[in-house]
This record gives structure tokens, sequence and C-alpha cells, in this order.
């Protein structure tokens, strides 16, 4: 930092028999220095030196060339180097009223006041170890884009899924969760394919685990995509969606899944007592190490439309309520937690996200278990759309709106958004 120098009277008292160096190596005003001869205090008017961090040369700060002892030996002497001036009260704008301030002893703007402030005490992080990326897999080669999803695609499992984990991973995303679409001539009444060794995710999952040993992999567990009815369960011939021979089906699933190289499998179907029988089932076949992320409390939501399109799997006939959740219940939320908590669930999960923050909050408060919150396809659509017809700013809406998962209580989030938010939170712009 250069110094600019102006002269003032000698107030101080003189300092007999010490000379220093390196005052001022240069001519200012009525003082001269000479190089071969030292300055000396005794006599001298007092030198005020002005330090200003903007007149900075060449990014190099100019120095007086004194020792340290030289330094305080000229303060005492009365020698003192200044700051620039306080910066003086901005003044507010003209007709505004002149008040005496309220007597409030806290004022919580204090805290908000400015960007360091905000950021040392805000209470909720979001990193992209706390995302889930949800990837749509098919049999073809080509990725197929998937028109109510904006950005999203049916991926290539031998070249687009690879290709979209890389990208993922680049950023710091190291967990996906694997749905299928699966050909029609493969759906059947009791959705058998869900469980064959050589199925699209089991591949899936070995040719990723192949490539990325430490990737982790999540997989839905439900009969939906492989079923010709679209149910997440066997449909009896009056409708009725059967619990126990769906859950039968599932624990062979989950298997599959796990015996492929799945770390976590995910129970979607909202199956009474299926958590108790895929552990039971797991640990049978020797896969303990495999968790179980509980679909607990995923409701009857409308929010899902985009993913059934992305998937081809909506219902044939009717609708899912009787076995997914009410949206206007609060209080079942729990009957379901602690029954998946007792039968062995390792991860609750919330479905839809935004509409249900209460919920999330609400598990979160009253288990010990790790939460996740899904944002869903309809969420996500909502926000692409608003960005897309600059309605809104769609990076800061989807920021807010993982954050806002995030404070609720969600420990992990599988969105949409994964790779996208990630590069915010890496400073990319691709």
């Amino acid at each position: 930092m250069a110094s600019s120098i102006f002269n003032a009277p000698c107030t101080a008292p003189s300092v007999k028999g010490k000379n220093y160096d390196g005052l001022k190596p240069a001519v200012h005003g009525n003082l001269r220095f000479n190089a071969a001869k030292k300055p000396s205090i005794e006599g001298c008017p007092k030198r005020v030196f002005i330090v200003r961090a903007s007149e900075k040369k060449d990014g190099a700060v100019k120095k007086l060339g004194l020792s340290d002892a030289e330094c305080e030996a000229a303060v005492a002497a009365g020698n003192v180097p200044e700051a620039p001036p306080v910066r003086p009260k901005p003044a507010a704008p003209a007709g505004t009223p002149v008040v005496p301030s309220l007597p409030l002893s806290r004022r919580p703007r204090r805290n908000r006041k400015s960007p360091a402030f905000r950021a040392s005490f805000q209470e909720t992080s979001i990193s992209p170890a706390n995302f889930v990326y949800p990837l749509f897999i098919h049999e073809g080669e080509e990725d197929t884009p998937i028109g109510a999803m904006p950005g999203c695609y049916r991926l290539g499992w031998r070249h687009g899924l690879v290709e979209e984990v890389a990208k993922a991973r680049d950023v710091g995303v190291n967990s996906i969760v694997l749905f299928p679409k699966v050909p029609d001539a493969l759906k059947t009444s009791t959705g058998d394919e869900a469980y064959n060794d050589n199925g699209l995710v089991p591949r899936a999952i070995r040719l990723l685990k192949d490539k990325y040993p430490d990737l982790v992999i999540y997989t839905d567990v439900a009969l939906d995509p492989y079923s010709s009815d679209g149910h997440d369960g066997i449909v009896r011939e009056d409708g009725v969606i059967m619990n126990d021979e769906t859950v039968f089906q599932l624990c062979k699933q989950a298997v599959s899944q796990a015996r492929a190289g799945a770390d976590v499998v995910s129970p979607s179907d909202m199956m009474d007592g299926r958590v108790g029988a895929i552990r039971e089932a797991l640990d049978g076949e020797g896969f303990q190490h495999v968790s179980i992320m509980s679909y607990t409390a995923k409701y009857a939501s409308s929010f899902y439309g985009p993913f059934r399109e992305a998937l081809d799997s909506n219902p044939r006939f009717g609708d899912k309520k009787t076995y997914q959740m009410n949206p206007a219940n609060y209080r079942e939320a729990l009957v379901e937690a602690y029954a998946d908590e007792s039968e062995g669930a390792d991860i609750l999960l919330v479905k839809p996200g935004l509409p249900y923050l209460d919920i999330i909050r609400l598990l979160r408060d009253k288990s010990p278990l790790p939460i996740a919150a899904y944002q869903v396809s309809g969420e996500y659509s909502m926000i692409k759309a608003g960005g897309a017809l600059k309605m809104i700013d769609e990076e800061r809406v989807m920021m807010e709106s993982l954050t806002c998962l995030r404070r609720a209580g969600a420990d992990v989030i599988l969105t949409y958004f994964a790779l996208q938010a990630a590069r915010c939170l890496c400073g990319e712009k691709r």
C-alpha cells in the first residue's frame, strides 16, 4: 500500500542520540532525506503517513524499510501513521422522517446485514453429497428426451447411462437411483421380469459397478414398470391389489438387485409388511450389508404425471389410492414410519417433497433414522416450465427448493436437478 505524506507541526518531544533509517527515502515537501546520512527525529517536524489501500501500484505494497523497533520508536515519538478517516454515515433520502430510535434490545437484522454475516450464521447447508440422482434407462442405444421433463432422458444403458454418471461424479454426485422403461412385450400381470437376473436393471448395475466400484446405487422395488396393469402390485380380477402375494414378488426382486450389486434397495410399492419381508429375504441370501430405503410416506399425489410418462407406467385402470397415502393425512405417516423402523428400514423416505415439508419435519423429529425426500417429476417440471417462460429465476428457485427440503430435515434428496444443482454449487455454468 502506498502512502501519502503531509507536514504537520512537531509537538512530540525530541529523541536525542537516535537516528531512524528509511522513514521516507525520497523528497516530500520540506523534508529531505540523504541516503548517505540517516535522518534524525530530533528537530524534525512530525510526519503523518496516510495509508490508503486504493493507492497500490503494480500490485506491490510500498514499504518504508523500517525494522519493528524503528516503527515502534517512531510511534512512541509521535510519528504515527494514520488510516483513512471513517466513512461518513450515508444520508437518508429527502423526506425521510426524523424519529427517535426504537427501544429495541434485539434487532435480528444485525445478523443479516452483509453476505459475510449471512453466510456465517446460515443454519442449513447443502452439498452434492446430499443428492441422489434419479436416472431413467431403456434398452435402446440412443438417449430419448422426455417431453414433460426438459433436460431428462431415457438413457441407453450401455452408453448414455455411463456418460451421465461420469458427469455427475465430476461434480460430487456419487449416488444414483435407477428406473427402467421395460419393453411392453416383457410386462405381465405378475411382473416376473422384475426379478430376472439378466433384466435391464441388474445388467445396468453390473455395468456401472464394473466401471465405478464406489458408486452408490439405489434401486426401485415395485412391480409397476413390469406390470401389464401398471400397478405396484398384482391385481386380482375384481381390481383389488393383492398385498401378500405382491410382497413375495418384491422379495425376489430385491434379492436379484442385491445380487447384481445394488447398495440400497428401495421398496416404493407401499404394501404392508414388505420392509420386514425384504429384510429377511436379503439376510437369508447373505446380503446383510444391503440397505433398505423405504418409501415410508408415499402419497397418492398428482405430482407424479411426468414420471409415469417417462416410464410408460400409468395404471391401466383406476388409481393407486388403496395403497398410497391420502394427501390429507398427517398422523398416518407416523404409523408407516413406526412399522418401517420396527421391520428394519435403514432410511425413511417422503414422497413428494415440497408439498409435504411438514411430513419430512414430522419424521425428522420422531425418528433417529436418516430421512430422504423425493423432489418428484411434477415439482421438477413446474420449475423448469416457470424458468422457460421467464416467470421465475430457474436456478435460484431450484436451489431454494432444495434448501427447503434440507431445512425441513431431509438428509438426502432424490432430485432430477442433482447434476444441475451440483454444477451450480461447484461454480460451473455449463
